[in-house]
């Protein structure tokens, strides 16, 4: 799902095409009803916030250093909620003629020669059309004042209906982005008693997502404490996990104390969720109250080594390695220390181990180089990891990383090894980096 501006999969919400990549959604108006696709390096909103500040950005990696995570999609296809709308005489809309042939306009991108004016009294009607929803939120950008209180007349009404159809979420979305405060209150009202159905509803959660981003503080929190006592079943919920990730997004701490009360002593396992993850992740990002938050980053690093090799729980120490405090990174490079051979080895881990390198300190750094290429003669470590499929993107990043002192030592173990790195997929891709940063005549003669 992805910025509902209309749109089509984004990162949308779950499809994962580069595990290390964050993705974000792309903008425009919807063509057909949004797929479901998911965050690369860490798992996004299905309503994207900007490049997803809700999601740390990770880096670039390698192609196929992670096998993609499928989320299950959702219906592609919805007839809507008004399959036999009925026109003000009687009319079945589908059969209509004239309506026929004004979609067909529509869809042959003569859309500009029209205004609302020319759909009064059956806004709904083409609301729930996919021409017509879009036609109509083109024209709700850049319309008077007086046009909008028309269209908003029809619309509130039905506006319940309307939120959960595949099309007409789009027109709903649309009035919270540009209604007047009035309008927006008025259907924010139409939420009240709901917010649960909705925010388990395909459509639905979008459109809580959207209102959660413009309207006024009081009435979002009126709102959202309908979720209190359903957290996590929000959280376990395809659609409901990003009303959950827009509520701390969108809402200050001190007003969701229950959201972040339910995840306590449930902290690890949600990190092992595929939508739990996300919702962890963004508690790091906007959780103020120092206590609240704590509680939740201790969680983290008590399990920290076990959630390292974890298909989703090691983007959330990669998180805490990346944003969090100086103390918070040493307690999981103490828990990695001793194991870097095998945890680089590890699809997942080795991702950790990478971020570990990266953020550490100078002398933290330097233990765990050490701990790869300060061995005895007979260790082949270095040997062993430059072959692997994961490893070796572990010591491309010590190449980046390590000291002067340990560069040269790193460089006079690779040196022996050349020839027969150059035989191995994944060593070639060692040699290629080594010559990329040091260049080629460095490396056959220095």
């Amino acid at each position: 799902m992805g910025d509902q501006k209309l749109l089509s999969p984004p990162n949308g919400s779950l499809g994962i095409p580069n595990p290390r990549k964050l993705g974000t959604s792309v903008g425009g108006y919807y063509g057909g009803p949004p797929g479901m696709g998911v965050m690369a390096q860490f798992p996004v909103s299905p309503i994207s916030s900007p490049v997803l500040p809700s999601s740390p950005v990770g880096g670039t990696t390698h192609p196929g250093r992670r096998n993609d995570l499928r989320y299950p999609q959702g219906s592609h296809r919805n007839t809507g909620i008004y399959p036999g709308w009925q026109g003000q005489r009687g009319v079945n809309i589908f059969d209509d003629p004239k309506r026929h042939s004004f979609l067909e306009e529509l869809k042959s991108s003569n859309a500009q020669k029209f205004e609302l004016s020319d759909i009064a009294g059956r806004i709904v009607e083409f609301s729930v059309d996919q021409h017509g929803s879009r036609f109509i939120q083109q024209k709700l950008e850049h319309c008077s004042v007086e046009d909008k209180v028309s269209v908003f007349k029809e619309v509130l009404p039905h506006a319940s209906k309307l939120m959960t159809d595949v099309f007409g979420n789009y027109v709903i979305q649309k009035f919270f982005e540009h209604g007047s405060p009035e309008q927006r209150k008025e259907l924010a009202d139409k939420l009240v008693g709901q917010m649960l159905p909705l925010s388990l509803q395909m459509y639905g959660c979008r459109v809580i997502q959207k209102a959660l981003e413009v309207i006024e503080l009081d009435q979002k929190t009126r709102l959202v404490l309908e979720l209190d006592g359903h957290v996590m079943r929000c959280v376990r919920d395809q659609n409901g996990n990003h009303v959950i990730q827009k509520c701390i997004e969108c809402v200050p701490t001190e007003r969701i104390g229950f959201i972040i009360s339910a995840f306590r002593g449930q902290v690890a396992m949600l990190s092992t969720h595929p939508y739990g993850c996300r919702v962890i992740q963004r508690v790091l990002e906007h959780c103020s109250d120092e206590q609240q938050g704590q509680c939740i980053v201790d969680e983290i690093l008590e399990s920290a080594y076990v959630l390292a090799q974890d298909q989703y729980g090691n983007y959330v120490t990669q998180h805490v390695l990346e944003r969090g405090k100086s103390n918070e990174r040493s307690q999981i490079i103490s828990k990695v220390a001793g194991k870097i051979v095998q945890l680089s080895q590890h699809k997942y881990a080795s991702n950790v181990v990478e971020k570990c390198l990266e953020y550490g300190d100078a002398a933290e750094r330097e233990l765990l180089i050490e701990e790869i290429i300060g061995q005895s003669e007979e260790n082949d470590n270095l040997l062993i990891m430059m072959k692997d499929q994961f490893a070796n993107y572990v010591v491309q990043k010590i190449l980046e990383k390590c000291s002067d002192k340990q560069r040269v030592a790193l460089i006079n173990q690779i040196k022996v090894h050349c020839q027969a790195l150059k035989k191995y997929t994944y060593g070639k891709h060692i040699v290629a980096r080594f010559e990329q940063l040091y260049g080629e005549e460095y490396f056959v003669h220095s």
